[in-house]
């Protein structure tokens, strides 16, 4: 089989066996578009849970944090996928020295969609890719400035974190119509003190990575008398594949 040089999303080049036979994705939200392209995924994280009917018959190698390298190369990958934020760096470098390793790098919903038309390319399956890509593109447009007012996104508790700027998660929040408040970058810690000065309209409670549920929404009122408390599915505000044709 030839091999060919790709560019990934930072920048380095990577060659891969055209087209690869046996990928390993250790990023949740690739590997359900993967399946859903038909490519040839072997191996996924314990993380990768969509598409749900089809998953369990792929082999875990692991958490996106947290690589098992035996079961890796037990599995002979001729490609692995990642991504910059989700996956550690440290674990990327040790599979850079075996395997070819696409990279990420995903803030946008334009980086997400330039992610699915690569990964078409690169696994040979541009039209399937480009069929996921129109109809996600299609559901997140219907959905554009649907939203208002001043919200907290947050994704853990205790300590109470939330999603600040330069992450995909505000990049969604912007594009539904909401102004995030918290104006620090990644995922800042916030006091309740902290959120409450921040005098948001809404407060949206994401399902991960804390499984925020609704007997939370209960407490969440409590401390948060003057804004409405939302529980949210946080895939759809973080997964940045194919699960974003759920979005209506």
């Amino acid at each position: 089989m030839n091999a060919k040089t790709y560019i990934d999303q930072m920048g380095r080049e990577v060659e891969i066996v055209s087209p690869p036979r046996r990928i390993i994705s250790i990023v949740p939200s690739q590997t359900e578009f993967l399946i859903d392209i038909g490519a040839p995924v072997v191996g996924r994280t314990k993380f990768c849970i969509h598409p749900n009917d089809k998953v369990e018959e792929i082999q875990i190698i692991g958490g996106t944090k947290n690589f098992r390298f035996d079961a890796i190369r037990n599995l002979k990958p001729d490609l692995i996928i990642g991504n910059k934020e989700e996956n550690y760096q440290e674990g990327i470098r040790e599979l850079e020295k075996e395997f070819p390793v696409w990279m990420s790098d995903i803030y946008s919903l334009d980086d997400a969609f330039g992610m699915m038309q690569n990964l078409g390319q690169i696994c040979e399956k541009d039209e399937r890719a480009k069929e996921v890509f129109r109809t996600c593109q299609l559901a997140v447009e219907n959905v554009k400035e649907s939203k208002s007012g001043g919200v907290v996104y947050l994704i853990w508790k205790n300590p109470w974190m939330a999603a600040g700027k330069n992450t995909f998660i505000d990049h969604m929040l912007s594009h539904l119509g909401y102004e995030n408040l918290v104006t620090e970058e990644r995922y800042p810690e916030l006091s309740e003190d902290d959120i409450s000065k921040l005098n948001p309209d809404q407060i949206l409670f994401s399902s991960e990575p804390f499984p925020f549920r609704d007997e939370h929404m209960i407490d969440a009122k409590q401390l948060f008398p003057a804004a409405q408390c939302e529980l949210v599915d946080g895939e759809l505000y973080s997964w940045y594949g194919s699960r974003l044709r759920f979005w209506n």
